[in-house]
């Protein structure tokens, strides 16, 4: 069935007349459906480690929608917490972790092979979801990058230019780079068992990289986003990558070939015409509609998605938003966006 799968046309490198689509964040708080589901589950956390209701948001936007792909229900901030660190969420708010900025706190995290105790549950959501999921739809895992991750385990929270992982980072660099092996180890552990459980294509998302620049890019973003991506290929060869170095800017360009990913997602800061010449000519690329099209909908929604359809017709092209949908997106624009994609 995998080769009617159009998800996995385009990141093998195949241009097709109509891209396929699915939108991050997908499942979540702008569905009626997922607020009575969590409602249920009693809290964001509780939610998910349990693997029925996860399974269940999940699928909620397919049923809804019929996207191409679904993305696994989880959180990057499960990694560091399989790893020791507390994590909690303040409503309203957000994540909070406990901090690391000593060599006494970061000797307290576990290896990255025990992992797997905590983050069980979140294998028998993807085996639910190999299992429930229409066979025509994609079933993608997911982790957060080692940088991005690590930049809430410093502040214990997420914070607006990353400063204390940058402090970190220029006041004990062997340190950082002990965390952020670490954090590259568990997330290989993590994704190998995913793709155990039965996920089709992995993405590492690394929200933060655009606080990066020279050759903190290099070290923080691009290399241990190729670690990740050859370990996983090396134990499973030919799954598809997609990497998401939000805010990189012209260091998409290149990226793809750097690290080994099949597919480099954009943000919403990307334009497309630049994109379609840059970065598509290295392999697939994925996005990149700006999120608040699906606040204000309108002509303007369906407009700035046939544009980027049309400037990135000339190769492969998987259709999303630039970033996570919003929760105060409306549920009827997501039904007029895909349209616009499809032709309808």
């Amino acid at each position: 069935m995998s080769e009617t799968k159009t998800i996995l046309k385009s990141l093998a490198g195949e241009a097709q007349p109509v891209p396929p689509i699915w939108m991050m964040r997908q499942a979540g708080r702008y569905l009626p459906e997922y607020r009575e589901t969590r409602a249920k589950a009693g809290d964001f956390l509780s939610l998910c480690y349990n693997p029925e209701l996860a399974a269940e948001v999940t699928l909620q936007p397919i049923r809804r929608y019929g996207f191409d792909a679904s993305i696994l229900f989880a959180d990057i901030l499960l990694l560091p917490q399989a790893l020791g660190a507390d994590l909690w969420f303040v409503t309203g708010e957000g994540p909070r972790l406990s901090t690391l900025t000593t060599e006494a706190e970061f000797d307290a995290l576990k290896p990255a092979e025990a992992v797997h105790e905590t983050l069980n549950p979140v294998y028998e959501t993807v085996r639910i979801l190999s299992r429930e999921l229409p066979a025509e739809t994609t079933l993608i895992g997911f982790a957060g990058a080692p940088w991005t991750v690590a930049t809430y385990m410093v502040a214990g929270r997420g914070t607006p230019d990353q400063g204390p992982a940058h402090a970190l980072k220029n006041e004990n660099p062997a340190l950082f780079r002990r965390l952020i092996d670490r954090l590259t180890d568990g997330t290989i552990e993590y994704l190998a068992a995913q793709v155990e459980a039965g996920a089709e294509v992995v993405k590492i998302f690394d929200s933060w990289a655009g606080s990066l620049s020279g050759e903190d890019f290099d070290t923080y973003a691009l290399e241990p986003c190729r670690k990740i991506t050859a370990a996983l290929k090396a134990r499973y060869p030919g799954l598809p990558v997609i990497g998401f170095p939000r805010g990189a800017g012209e260091r998409y360009v290149g990226f793809a070939k750097a690290t080994g990913v099949d597919c480099v997602a954009l943000d919403q800061g990307v334009d497309p015409d630049w994109a379609a010449r840059e970065v598509q000519p290295e392999g697939c690329v994925q996005g990149n509609l700006d999120p608040s099209h699906l606040v204000t909908g309108g002509e303007a929604l369906e407009r700035e998605t046939r544009r980027i359809v049309e400037a990135f017709r000339g190769g492969p092209h998987i259709f999303n938003l630039g970033h996570g949908i919003t929760p105060d997106a409306d549920p009827e624009n997501v039904h007029r966006m895909i349209a616009a994609v499809r032709g309808a």
